[in-house]
């Protein structure tokens, strides 16, 4: 089969080219890919500066398909089944993350498209556990992006408990920005979503998504629309998605006294310069969010089924696996939200 491999850490070292056919075995379900979203440690990888992967590798955790076939083990999966799946391959079992299913936190985790081959392939195999069938009105280019939703629900509803009425600030207008935006939204919050200049595209997006305000840092203050808003109080959780330390800072800046602030980007250092003053000051809850969980799949799969959000709306690229390149320069160079590459362009959409 045709899949996009990477062969060394060094900067791209990445390649389009025929490999072997994976094989169903034990409890393993095999899927014709249909579509392979791509994320930031995707490009993170392309560019070498993502030391998570095991090479060489097939990359890619955000997909959807069809199962063509499965291993004796396997219970309630069926053949042709429409599905996507969580990332997670292979888990201890025994630790305590583990036994309460946040298979996201298990130390010994070995995850698709990191620890095993992933989706930027004609196929896949992964554990039944892991495979969720789609309802019948999810289309298979919104079921590529569960997992970044998911993302967004567990940052959200189980790490924020947003709740209808709150003002929220998301800082960062990428996928995952744009996703926790979405679900925040759909639990009736005052959604405000802050970028830059390169972010025009990516605030359409948003608006046409529903999302209440957005403001462009560069041309317009933040803290002046923030304040009006909410009284001078501040929100009462911000999200910061975009990696960058000023936004943290501005995040903590901006959210009212017993606020929350969620932190889902993920620094180029692990050692950081963070107003903790405000933290202290101001009695703030700084969570973690990361990644995600089988109850945060449920959730945003009935998200999507009773049509509250569609993660469809941002993608803007859609290429053949063959040019599977065009797709990740042009992301790199900031160019739209989110680019999908089609796998196996025989499988039809509904």
């Amino acid at each position: 089969m045709k899949a996009v491999v990477k062969e060394a850490r060094e900067a791209d070292h990445m390649i389009y080219t025929e490999v072997e056919e994976p094989k169903v075995t034990g409890d393993l379900v095999k899927i014709k890919i249909a579509y392979s979203s791509i994320c930031g440690t995707d490009l993170h990888s392309f560019r070498g500066t993502y030391k998570g992967t095991k090479l060489p590798l097939i990359l890619g955790h955000e997909f959807s398909g069809i199962v063509t076939e499965i291993g004796p083990d396997v219970k309630k999966i069926k053949i042709n089944d429409r599905v996507t799946s969580e990332t997670t391959f292979k888990t201890c079992g025994v630790c305590r993350s583990c036994k309460e299913k946040d298979y996201n936190l298990c130390k010994n985790r070995q995850g698709v498209g990191t620890n095993v081959n992933g989706s930027m392939a004609e196929y896949l195999v992964i554990r039944e556990e892991s495979v969720h069938v789609l309802p019948d009105n999810v289309s298979l280019l919104s079921a590529s992006l569960t997992e970044p939703l998911a993302c967004g629900v567990h940052a959200s509803i189980e790490k924020g408990h947003v709740k209808s009425g709150d003002v929220v600030l998301v800082l960062g207008v990428g996928a995952i920005g744009q996703m926790v935006a979405q679900v925040c939204k759909s639990q009736g919050a005052f959604v405000i979503v802050a970028g830059m200049d390169t972010d025009i595209e990516r605030f359409k997006i948003a608006l046409k998504s529903g999302i209440d305000v957005t403001v462009n840092q560069v041309k317009e203050n933040l803290e002046e629309i923030v304040m009006n808003k909410t009284e001078g109080e501040g929100v009462d959780i911000a999200f910061e998605c975009s990696g960058a330390v000023p936004a943290l800072n501005t995040a903590l800046n901006l959210t009212r006294r017993k606020g929350t602030v969620v932190q889902m980007g993920i620094f180029a250092e692990e050692k950081v310069p963070v107003r903790c003053d405000y933290i202290l000051q101001k009695e703030i809850n700084y969570v973690g969010s990361r990644s995600q969980k089988p109850t945060s799949w449920d959730i945003a799969l009935d998200l999507m089924k009773k049509g509250i959000v569609c993660p469809e709306k941002i993608v803007t690229s859609i290429v053949p696996l063959s040019e599977w390149r065009q797709a990740f320069t042009s992301l790199i160079k900031g160019e739209g939200c989110k680019g999908v590459i089609c796998c196996n362009e025989d499988i039809k959409d509904r």
